[in-house]
């Protein structure tokens, strides 16, 4: 779990970040239709999973973006060199656990290697994390079974600082498919422009999947 902390003697941005860092809900999201027109096609001639397929390039985009790799640890800026996904899988129960996964692999070795830590987060059906453990993660969720505008994420009190990315069902408008992806990021450390860089970054990989 490799990071180092920010000179905040120099960091560009300290003056936001104190004041963001201050309030009481300091986060800022918005959902993006994502055409997924063509990438679709290709997962379903290669019979990949969905999930792991859009987890994998979210997470790739998402660690494109040095902001998205940043964390507060007390009171300080720290950035990973990598962030892993925690996401939430379904249980039989109606409940669900978490499952993280490493996208720092080709994307061939990562279907069937997130497939295997799936498998095996449902039978631990845990929802435990230690605080020093969550930290280099990126919160993933999914809806599945709607499509829709806006969200609202449930956040802790104090504030923590991973970026949370929800996609919902796809849908067809006019003659293309398109996805609802959201992101929820702790404004101290990103902006509009960062979160614009990771929807840029989504697209990228996932035309690199064509």
């Amino acid at each position: 779990m490799g990071y180092r902390y920010l000179d905040m003697d120099t960091y560009k941005r300290k003056s936001h970040f104190e004041y963001f860092n201050s309030l009481a809900y300091p986060y800022v999201g918005l959902t993006v239709n994502v055409d997924i027109t063509e990438p679709l096609k290709r997962i379903r001639s290669e019979k990949w999973s969905f999930f792991f397929t859009v987890c994998y390039c979210v997470s790739k985009a998402a660690n494109e973006v040095s902001e998205f790799r940043q964390r507060i640890i007390n009171n300080k800026i720290a950035e990973f060199d990598h962030c892993k996904t925690s996401h939430t899988v379904a249980l039989e129960n109606g409940t669900y656990c978490y499952c993280t996964l490493d996208s720092n692999m080709p994307f061939a070795e990562y279907l069937p290697y997130a497939s295997r830590e799936q498998e095996s987060a449902k039978q631990k059906k845990s929802i435990e994390e230690n605080e020093s453990d969550i930290y280099d993660k990126l919160f993933i969720s999914t809806l599945p079974w709607l499509s829709y505008t806006a969200l609202i994420q449930p956040v802790p009190i104090p504030a923590d600082s991973n970026p949370r990315i929800t996609w919902g069902k796809y849908f067809i408008q006019e003659g293309s498919v398109l996805m609802p992806v959201s992101v929820l990021c702790h404004h101290g450390l990103v902006d509009g422009i960062h979160i614009a860089e990771f929807y840029k970054q989504l697209d990228e990989q996932m035309r690199q999947l064509t």
